[in-house]
């Protein structure tokens, strides 16, 4: 009996040593870790995470996502669309040799594609922060992101049976994937071929917003989203549109990765001739940007847009995008042909002035205007510059006549005081100012005639070394006018 209970004893002692040694290959020690298809929801649980976040549970030793754990880039919300684990082939397969080939890429495929380019959507509840036409107009706009680089087009439908279904859920909403409120999870939305096929769920008490930091931008996340619905995992690109976690840069574009991922899908877009009848796009005297002042300058969208006259210059990421000078009736239709002034506000509308006159418009939509200057408190007949300045929380716009200025109350939709101030208070202002705008940077920009003024936020002065050419800085024109 004695020699049984020694050799149990034995093997239990055997079993515990092998279970904690870690085990070697090639000199190297590799720790066993569970199946990712083991019951980790319940560890999930108990450690206060949401169990649609695997992405974390997934090891990731080479990709950059890792080197932003410091810098709370974990903690920020994120879509409900699981991570699926990456599979490293064994070493001498065929599959190992391919991924060696293609070791640039980061974009993630699953599900399968849709069979077809033409896809119809039907959005079943809205949002209540904003007007259905506003969503609409949202949600068409990240569609265009994907329909911009491939064949597929996307077409609203209302009493139809769609290809995609948009909804707005809370909490359990019968797909098991529950949300949790403001914050954590978004969104989450289901792939081709799947059995919920097309659909795509957003989380309805986030706070939803767009071109701004305050509240969770309805159109980063969709774009998402919508990535999803058309065969895109996760990327392990942190710029790219399909990183898992949410971010509200602006402007918003595909990655070089998104584009290959789609792509890989569903092949480049169609070429279409351009219509040689269509002449009235652009005239044929333009202004040159290197050899005139500026009516109006307004950062929008993320994207720094100059107005002179009936055109419209368009920069992004320090660069003019290709097509510009373009008739400012190209994006705004009812715009006047001469702009004196133009912001764009909190909520991603943009107010363009003219004369004793204003607009408001939400993206291409006027949603207001022409309405008079008199209803904002104005006591002049025209104003030359706008500049809308957040001071943390606050948002404040400063409206410009020659070297005064008024202080404007978005709340109120009125100026503050009747009584304007002077921008002398400003150290190093020009006297007259054509148009100003706040850059990515903070800091307020005001142009008069060929220069631009940088002004620090926080010392309310100019900047050393300014004024400087705007041409040079903005359009890359030659030192000399």
């Amino acid at each position: 009996m004695m020699r049984v209970v020694l050799f149990c004893c034995c093997l239990s002692s055997l079993h515990l040593l092998l279970c904690a040694a870690p085990l070697t290959e090639g000199g190297t020690a590799i720790s066993l870790q569970g199946s990712p298809h083991s019951n980790s929801h319940v560890v999930l649980k108990r450690r206060g995470r949401h169990k649609q976040d695997t992405l974390t549970q997934v090891d990731h030793s080479k990709s950059v996502l890792v080197s932003r754990n410091e810098t709370g880039f974990w903690s920020r919300p994120r879509c409900g669309v699981p991570d699926y684990p990456r599979v490293t082939p064994l070493s001498g397969s065929k599959l190992l040799k391919r991924s060696r080939k293609e070791r640039g890429k980061r974009f993630a495929l699953f599900g399968g594609r849709w069979d077809k380019t033409d896809l119809t959507y039907r959005i079943v509840r809205f949002p209540w922060q904003m007007s259905e036409d506003k969503v609409r107009r949202i949600l068409e706009e990240a569609f265009g992101v994907w329909g911009a680089v491939t064949p597929l087009t996307f077409r609203e439908v209302i009493n139809e049976r769609a290809d995609i279904i948009i909804d707005f859920n809370r909490y359990w909403h019968g797909d098991d994937l529950p949300f949790d409120g403001p914050g954590g999870i978004l969104a989450h939305a289901f792939f081709p071929r799947t059995l919920k096929e097309g659909e795509v769920h957003f989380d309805y008490d986030e706070h939803w917003t767009v071109g701004n930091s305050v509240g969770t931008d309805l159109l980063q996340v969709a774009a998402h989203e919508f990535g999803h619905v058309l065969g895109l995992q996760h990327s392990l690109e942190p710029d790219a549109v399909m990183c898992p976690f949410y971010s509200d840069s602006y402007p918003l574009k595909l990655s070089e990765d998104d584009r290959r991922g789609i792509q890989y899908l569903y092949g480049p877009p169609r070429y279409t001739p351009p219509d040689i009848t269509d002449t009235n796009e652009i005239e044929p005297e333009l202004p040159d940007a290197c050899r005139t002042s500026f009516d109006a300058v307004s950062m929008i969208r993320g994207e720094l847009f100059f107005f002179r006259s009936q055109y419209v210059w368009r920069i992004r990421d320090r660069r003019l995008q290709g097509g510009y000078p373009a008739l400012s009736s190209r994006h705004w239709s009812g715009i006047p042909d001469y702009i004196d002034a133009a912001y764009e506000d909190k909520s991603g509308n943009i107010w363009f002035f003219q004369g004793d006159s204003y607009w408001v418009f939400d993206a291409g939509q006027r949603i207001s205007g022409p309405d008079s200057l008199q209803r904002l408190g104005l006591p002049v007949t025209d104003i030359q510059a706008a500049l809308r300045w957040e001071d943390g929380r606050a948002e404040k716009v400063y409206l410009f006549k020659s070297s005064f200025y008024w202080s404007f109350s978005v709340q109120e939709n009125r100026v503050s005081d009747l009584h304007p101030r002077s921008t002398h208070e400003w150290a190093g202002l020009p006297g007259h100012v054509d148009a100003a705008f706040l850059d990515s940077y903070g800091y307020a920009n005001f142009l008069s005639g060929l220069y631009y003024w940088k002004l620090d936020p926080v010392a309310l002065k100019v900047l050393d070394g300014y004024p400087r050419r705007i041409g040079m800085d903005f359009f890359g024109c030659s030192e000399s006018p």
